[in-house]
């Protein structure tokens, strides 16, 4: 294995790279066009998921409240307001109609982020529309069962923790652990799904091909990223913003497409990283 020397030179040379190609592909305004389509899909999907998880044991507002704790408490009002009208509303029609206009929707983000990515690789798209579509289906319906196999793991990881923490005569310290295991555990997941959607989002033809190690970088940047600035907005709003007083009524709404937005460009920065490290290593 060819040793690389990692000095000050090339990681500001690296750093460079990264700025220039984040401006050159215009991240902050496409990501904006990745926030629209999401917001046309966020609510179909949620839907579409929460009806699912009616028939299981998994709805329950304080299974769903860890995963939503980090956002500020007028957007946590809104999806929780959201999940106790789909749980009152539930029925197998509405579960069969937000299948289809949750896919179909949510497809579209899908669709729009593998275009984001073969930008970002600066190749050309050699898969046909309908495999495009195929796969955005596709990587929709991944989502959604990571997100529940998420939920089965928290859950269960939690039931069988209690149980051995218990019965090694530790039981009242294992609601401190279980608090950092469940953030450790929930960061994994979102890295896992990030690197898959960016190793196989883009079109890998010739010399670009993506491993799933190749994209761990970037999903990892992801991920934490996201994390921290979610939290930071939410500190921010929660501490200094009055969005109420400006927005009114509308302030949830508001806050949902800021955080979305912000979302969008996080990832899309994911992607980048990964395209300029490989950028590097092909030019290498």
């Amino acid at each position: 294995m060819k040793k690389i020397n990692i000095t000050k030179e090339n990681t500001k040379n690296f750093i460079l790279a990264y700025v220039t190609k984040l401006q050159k592909d215009r991240v902050t305004s496409i990501g904006a066009e990745l926030a629209y389509y999401i917001v046309l899909s966020i609510f179909p999907f949620m839907i579409f998921l929460l009806n699912i998880l009616s028939f299981t044991p998994f709805v329950a507002t304080d299974t769903v409240g860890p995963f939503i704790n980090i956002l500020p408490i007028d957007l946590q009002n809104l999806i929780l307001s959201l999940i106790h009208e789909t749980i009152r509303s539930s029925s197998e029609t509405l579960l069969s109609i937000s299948a289809l206009t949750g896919l179909w929707a949510a497809s579209k983000a899908t669709t729009s982020f593998i275009t984001l990515m073969n930008n970002a690789f600066e190749v050309k798209e050699t898969r046909s529309y309908l495999y495009r579509r195929f796969l955005a289906i596709v990587f929709t319906i991944g989502l959604l069962l990571a997100f529940i196999l998420s939920l089965i793991a928290l859950v269960f990881g939690r039931f069988l923790a209690s149980k051995v923490f218990s019965f090694i005569g530790l039981g009242s310290t294992f609601i401190n652990i279980w608090n950092y295991l469940r953030t450790i555990l929930t960061l994994v997941f979102m890295v896992i799904i990030f690197a898959l959607l960016y190793k196989f989002a883009p079109s890998q033809k010739g010399s670009l091909q993506i491993g799933f190690i190749e994209s761990l970088p970037g999903a990892i940047f992801a991920s934490i990223g996201w994390v921290i600035s979610s939290l930071a907005f939410s500190y921010f709003v929660n501490n200094f913003g009055n969005y109420s007083k400006t927005y009114g009524s509308l302030a949830a709404i508001v806050l949902l497409l800021i955080w979305l937005y912000m979302s969008s460009v996080i990832i899309m920065m994911g992607g980048e990283l990964n395209a300029t490290i490989k950028s590097i290593k092909l030019n290498k």
